[in-house]
């Protein structure tokens, strides 16, 4: 198929714009470009009974966690949640710049989610972000009864490097003998090197440019050797026994084929694996529902899965 017309007409205004991409920019510039653009295709945001951000103790650091709740917190009848980690190439993202997305997903699905701001690049390198993760799970599994959180039904989920992160910490989780009812993985970055063919073919003209990659990984990485790390390349990693996942991925996103190879990975492996390719899309279009009508039939999709792996009713 061919580029979805909107998505088309997407990428002719970014040309037009002529601002330049990421790598061009400072990591601080890019971050604010990045979080006015997002929420001019995103969709409305969908109303929830409750809202809390929390700072959250890990260690050395304190860190900020969204908690989006589609009805009253209450520990008689606690929620399963999702606990999700943003987009951004980790340089990039924020609560804020996915809280519709956060949203979408906990009115979709009728669970917690639980929005993690991990700490960013180049500030905070390899494996600063991974370490914000695992721990993270441990403080909203800790802390379920004071969330009104089913730590029993737990998920963990994200989009991009955010998937990374999310289909690290499965790994982890396993590893740790905890149990999770799903991993959400919106285009994740699953291999060590970016040499596959959807990432020779989209290298240039679908947004997220080879240049762009490179440069979200440069500011990430301390070194090459980094790169063969299974926190940052979940591909490298055993899949036994890991969580069930549902897997997206675009046809005209550089990460297509990697997001293919690791869900074949999981089933081979026995891993009970859903996975979705969404035709005419690219990386990040899970952030453009507010225009293109496949977004948000990704949202429900998404949504949907969620809903059966934790047991709730979805809204879709």
């Amino acid at each position: 198929m061919s580029l979805d017309p909107k998505i088309a007409q997407l990428i002719e205004w970014t040309r037009r714009a002529a601002r330049g991409n990421y790598s061009q920019m400072s990591p601080q510039a890019a971050r604010e470009h990045y979080a006015r653009a997002v929420l001019t295709l995103d969709v409305a945001p969908a109303p929830m009974v409750e809202v809390r951000d929390h700072w959250i103790e890990l260690g050395d650091r304190s860190l900020r966690l969204r908690q989006y709740a589609p009805r009253p917190l209450s520990w008689v009848d606690p929620l399963p949640g999702l606990l999700y980690f943003h987009g951004g190439g980790f340089t990039i993202g924020s609560v804020e710049t996915h809280d519709r997305v956060c949203r979408a997903l906990a009115a979709g699905a009728g669970c917690q989610v639980l929005s993690l701001d991990y700490r960013l690049a180049p500030e905070h390198r390899f494996p600063s972000a991974h370490d914000d993760a695992f721990a993270s799970l441990d403080w909203v599994r800790n802390e379920a009864a004071s969330l009104g959180l089913d730590a029993a039904r737990l998920a963990v989920g994200g989009d991009g490097a955010g998937g990374t992160l999310a289909a690290a910490t499965a790994l982890h989780a396993r590893d740790r003998g905890i149990g999770l009812a799903l991993q959400l993985l919106i285009y994740p970055g699953t291999s060590a090197w970016q040499d596959t063919e959807s990432h020779r073919r989209l290298a240039n003209g679908y947004l997220l440019d080879a240049e762009v990659i490179q440069w979200f990984f440069g500011n990430y990485l301390r070194d090459d050797a980094d790169r063969g790390d299974w926190r940052f390349a979940p591909m490298l990693a055993a899949p036994e026994g890991v969580a069930p996942a549902w897997v997206a991925v675009a046809q005209y996103d550089p990460l297509r084929d990697e997001g293919i190879e690791f869900a074949r990975r999981l089933e081979t492996a026995g891993v009970a694996v859903e996975l979705v390719e969404y035709p005419g899309m690219i990386h990040a279009f899970f952030q453009h529902g507010g225009y293109v009508a496949t977004a948000r039939l990704a949202h429900a999709q998404a949504s949907a899965a969620l809903a059966r792996a934790l047991g709730t009713r979805s809204a879709n």
